[in-house]
């Protein structure tokens, strides 16, 4: 189990994580809320004092002492929390920005399986539902709950130099009342789980539904998706009255009990005074004290459900962005290592291979793949192609078998050199909001602006110059300003940028014309050259100069060799290029 999943279920121990690293500035925080929170507490024995002491008849020289030790304290108080507060904006931010890199190196971690089964913004809306969650939990420790006890502790203290059985009581009913208040919020839980899963599924439904207007218009479907968003939110709405309501029931009860315990507490006071046993300042110190300890525990059960609350979302955030990581670094994992003049070899060795929960894909599949040929995958969809190509990016884990690059098992390398060793031009083209430059060198980072614009060239991006900005045009999400044959050409220059050894395409000429196939198919020949090259195509007129054809239909190869060995005997890949050749002539 890597390090982030072991936290998945223990929210607490996964915040004290990042407040450990921040070791000096969280005890800086700590000392200064307990030193204010005791001269708050203290002021109320100062205003005790000074009422003694003005009472007495006492010299003006005991006065001002008095005086000054009361404006001391409430100075001290107040400076006290400007400090804490200036330490948190450093530390609790920091924490936050800690939290939400390792969340994003861990969520970046998973395989593709796990993206694909969640919405993107979901995933993204609980990063920063844990981020805030956290803050949240900090601010409230610092502000709401660890004062309160601290000012319950020292007015309890103050009270038993007064009347010991009043303190005694005191402490007896504070500690009820916070039981009662701490088992009251936790049994709320259940209702703030279901409000942070409400909310999460609202972030999530509105990614989808923005990364996906044009479809939305597409089929007139705007009022259907306003009419499902809004019922979306109803039920977001329902579960967060029903989380809020629990939580003012709970503040009710304790605004019933605080009102009996201030009258119980005043009238105990004055008695005393009656029967001489208290002095008039004793009375102010014991009402003063006696409403500290209870408005702390008010404060403290706010500040308890709140706490609860955000824990809940807390924990359901880091739930689903904590799982294990499906595709793990074996321990001995070393670099691919090839030798530069050779170009790699690879193989499947009897391999097995099914979806989780979906259908077996390869049973006992066996495939050498030559060292520096072109060899071609063809086949009817579902029979294992792409998945293929997939496995051998080592996206999934096999059940039984090896796969090898150079003799090497990949599930023995790491995925960092076995990701470098491979280029990849996939047929739904993935770019990032980002300039048309940024996205080309993404293959390759280190490349400079005229490598760039060498490799565009190879790709016939003539396009690039035509726009407005240039090669610092920004593609929009996913490349949405860009034609589909334009976001292809931009991933072929990705992958000519990136010179790896292998090369693997699928469908890379789909989205293009026959003019637009021509010019890319003579840069992917540039591309390809003295490569090992894996391609997947349904038009056939990519694999045109490829040295091998395999053909595949449900997991097996059928038909395996030179296209020109294949044409000349009959079989599927034969069928399937005169089927090709009939539909072309019957579209002229």
């Amino acid at each position: 189990m890597d390090r982030l999943s072991a936290y998945a279920k223990r929210p607490v121990a996964f915040l004290l994580r990042y407040v450990r690293r921040r070791p000096l500035s969280h005890a800086a925080i700590l000392a200064a809320v307990i030193g204010a929170v005791a001269c708050s507490v203290s002021s109320q024995y100062g205003v005790k004092f000074l009422v003694d002491v003005l009472s007495g008849n006492a010299a003006d020289g005991a006065i001002w002492l008095a005086f000054a030790l009361l404006v001391s304290l409430i100075a001290a108080d107040n400076l006290l929390w400007r400090l804490a507060g200036w330490i948190t904006s450093h530390a609790f931010v920091g924490v936050t920005g800690d939290l939400r890199s390792e969340l994003f190196r861990h969520l970046t971690g998973h395989a593709p399986n796990y993206f694909s089964q969640r919405l993107a913004g979901t995933l993204t809306g609980r990063i920063t539902a844990t981020s805030n969650a956290a803050f949240a939990v900090e601010n409230l420790f610092i502000w709401n709950v660890l004062p309160p006890c601290l000012a319950t502790l020292c007015a309890i203290g103050f009270l038993a130099v007064v009347s010991v059985p009043m303190a005694a009581a005191l402490t007896a009913i504070a500690a009820l009342v916070m039981l009662l208040l701490f088992k009251l919020a936790a049994r709320g839980t259940p209702l703030h789980h279901g409000f942070a899963n409400r909310a999460a599924k609202v972030e999530g439904e509105l990614a989808d539904v923005i990364g996906n207007m044009p479809l939305v218009r597409t089929f007139g479907a705007i009022h259907r998706e306003h009419s499902r968003f809004d019922r979306t939110v109803g039920r977001e709405l329902t579960a967060r009255r029903r989380s809020l309501q629990y939580l003012e029931r709970v503040r009710l009860l304790h605004a019933v009990l605080t009102i009996v315990l201030t009258v119980a507490v005043l009238a105990w006071a004055i008695v005393l005074w009656q029967r001489g046993q208290a002095s008039a300042g004793d009375v102010v110190l014991v009402c003063t004290l006696g409403f500290t300890v209870l408005h702390a525990t008010r404060d403290l059960a706010v500040a308890l459900v709140d706490v609860t609350q955000h824990m809940a979302r807390l924990a359901e955030a880091i739930g689903t962005l904590l799982q294990e990581h499906e595709l793990r670094e074996h321990p001995a994992a070393v670099p691919l290592a090839w030798r530069s003049e050779r170009m790699p070899h690879a193989a499947f060795d009897n391999v097995a291979f099914s979806y989780p929960g979906g259908r077996r894909v390869f049973e006992n599949f066996t495939l050498d793949i030559t060292a520096g040929r072109r060899t071609g995958l063809v086949g009817p969809s579902g029979s294992g192609k792409s998945t293929a190509l997939a496995l051998l990016q080592r996206f999934h884990d096999l059940e039984r078998g090896r796969i090898l690059i150079d003799g090497q098992d990949i599930a023995h390398i790491t995925q960092e050199s076995l990701r470098r060793a491979i280029s990849f031009v996939p047929q739904d083209i993935s770019l990032l909001h980002r300039s048309i430059l940024e996205n080309i060198r993404y293959g390759r980072p280190e490349a400079s602006d005229v490598e760039v614009r060498a490799a565009a060239e190879a790709a016939r991006c003539d396009f690039i110059e035509a726009l407005p900005s240039g090669y610092s045009t920004i593609v929009g999400d996913r490349g949405t300003r860009l034609s589909g044959g334009q976001r292809q050409r931009i991933a072929i220059a990705r992958a000519l940028l990136k010179d790896s050894p292998i090369v693997l395409l699928d469908e890379a000429t789909s989205s293009l014309d026959t003019e637009a196939e021509e010019m890319i198919r003579q840069a992917l020949d540039r591309l390809m050259q003295g490569r090992t090259v894996i391609a997947i195509a349904h038009r056939l007129s990519t694999l045109r100069g490829f040295d091998r054809i395999v053909f595949l239909e449900h997991g097996r190869v059928l038909q395996d060799g030179p296209p020109d060995d294949l044409m000349r005997r009959r079989g599927p890949y034969r069928a399937m290029v005169e089927s090709e050749v009939a539909r072309l002539r019957q579209a002229a």
